[in-house]
């Protein structure tokens, strides 16, 4: 089986084609550089994805714009919406601050990527 990719790392956009033999890589051809391959082998083994979100802040008319801080798996990208929707901030909230710590024990926290006051 074969699929097709296209690497997102830097503005070069390779397409990549990762043969597979069941849930074994056997070949990566099109990429220019090894962060391509690294980032062919991760998408077609263990997708992540950075999670990007505005969150209402109690008290505040302003929201506050969160991320996670690292990637986590595509399929629970929803899960981890759903949760951080569920969240109750209130100002102030700094810019860096956590706002949900080790969202759905992934290991990886929601931090803010703005101040609110």
């Amino acid at each position: 089986m074969e699929k097709q990719i296209v690497c997102i790392n830097c503005p070069l956009g390779c397409r990549i084609t990762v043969s597979m033999e069941g849930t074994e890589i056997t070949k990566i051809e099109g990429n220019t550089c090894k962060r391509g391959e690294n980032y062919a082998r991760q998408e077609v083994l263990s997708p992540v994805r950075v999670i990007t979100a505005v969150l209402p802040v109690e008290g505040s008319m302003s929201p506050v714009s969160v991320k996670t801080a690292a990637p986590v798996p595509k399929d629970k990208i929803f899960k981890c919406m759903a949760a951080m929707g569920k969240t109750k901030l209130h100002a102030p909230i700094h810019m860096g601050d956590v706002v949900v710590s080790n969202i759905l024990d992934t290991g990886v926290d929601v931090v803010a990527t703005k101040s609110v006051g």
